[in-house]
């Protein structure tokens, strides 16, 4: 499987759309919001800027894409008023995702987006500009010391390929608690090269002093098999190995099946950080979101969700590409129903949540020579 060309979001607006079904990361976007204003405010307060270049990585498509924008936009017209700046700077946003992404979607929402912000912040407020970014964040996107501004999340527990040696995993579709130790470890290495690469492409291409936060799916415990970041695979695969011994799918697909994905830890994040040497930390945080909120949009009481099946929708809106990829398409109806009526049990038995790592971090100043 190459990663980069079947990884991405369902498009579209349809019911199993990531536009419809993409209410937590929604929710953890406005969790982190006060350090994204916060750093923010450290990129313009500090510099006197005619255009801000802002970088969404793995934007995907869908009502989240702009809500990152827009709370940036906000933050910088509170500064311009607060230091009493008559002009507003004009934005360059550029969106990133893999080429896969549904950028058509993003386009055809900017004319109405535009208008909404310009009625929300006056005909005052300065001029944006949009631009789609296609290809990996593991390469670089952007010329040298052109952004002020990079934030990210939900992205980069994606790893660039599925890591070097895990067949051995057999019919764990990711890390489990009987996870080989050599399976456990290809997961991290990966997780470490992949992030490395990711900060040293982002280091050249951002302003000195320049600011990027970043949230990631991640765990707060030592355990990179714990149930806090494994569960919600540990039960996809149990829904898989019911379709093999239904015959549905054979035993050797599901044990060459891997999830490209690593759930780091706080320590592993901020490790690799100070190892690549780049950027100075400001901030770096665990918070956790309940398995719930997928589908508590209007946050009703729980008798009025179903919950499991939420889950599963969600979880469909990412994994269905990579699913159909190497399964086929035919099986992935029955498959979700399956992963609904599993979730609703688990979820009914016990507390469920998403563990979140979020990182803010200034560039250090080049010392040439």
């Amino acid at each position: 499987m190459e990663v980069s060309n079947v990884l991405h979001m369902n498009g579209g607006f349809g019911d199993n759309s990531y536009a419809s079904n993409s209410i937590i990361q929604q929710k953890v976007i406005s969790m982190t919001k006060a350090i994204t204003e916060e750093a923010v405010t450290g990129v313009y307060g500090n510099m006197f800027l005619k255009t801000i270049c802002i970088a969404d990585l793995g934007c995907s498509s869908g009502p989240n894409t702009f809500i990152v924008v827009t709370e940036v936009m906000k933050a910088v017209d509170k500064i311009r008023r607060k230091f009493g700046r008559q002009s507003s700077p004009e934005f360059q946003i550029y969106l990133n995702d893999l080429p896969g992404n549904d950028f058509n979607s993003i386009f055809r929402s900017l004319p109405r987006f535009r208008e909404e912000l310009k009625e929300e912040l006056g005909s005052e407020f300065g001029q944006c500009f949009f631009t789609g970014v296609p290809g990996s964040f593991y390469s670089r996107l952007f010329p040298t010391e052109s952004l002020h501004f990079v934030h990210s999340s939900y992205s980069l527990m994606w790893l660039s390929q599925v890591p070097k040696g895990v067949e051995m995993n057999k019919e764990n579709i990711y890390l489990a608690s009987t996870s080989p130790s050599s399976v456990i470890q290809a997961y991290y290495e990966q997780f470490q090269k992949d992030f490395s690469m990711f900060l040293k492409c982002r280091s050249e291409e951002l302003v000195s002093g320049g600011r990027m936060v970043l949230t990631i799916l991640g765990r707060k415990g030592d355990d990179p098999t714990s149930k806090e970041c494994c569960y919600i695979w540990e039960l996809l695969a149990m829904a898989l190995k019911q379709m093999v011994y239904e015959g549905l799918i054979e035993q050797e697909k599901l044990y060459s099946f891997s999830i490209p994905q690593y759930t780091p830890s706080p320590f592993e994040v901020k490790a690799e950080v100070e190892k690549e040497g780049s950027f100075a930390i400001n901030r770096i945080e665990a918070s956790e979101i309940n398995w719930a909120a997928c589908g508590n949009k209007f946050n009703l009481p729980h008798s009025f969700n179903d919950d499991g099946y939420n889950v599963a929708k969600c979880m469909r809106s990412v994994a269905e590409p990579l699913l159909i990829d190497h399964f086929g398409e035919s099986i992935i109806d029955k498959l979700f129903h399956k992963y609904g009526e599993i979730l609703s049990d688990c979820m009914s038995k016990e507390e469920t949540k998403f563990v979140n790592v979020t990182i803010s971090m200034t560039k250090k100043e080049r010392m040439d020579g």
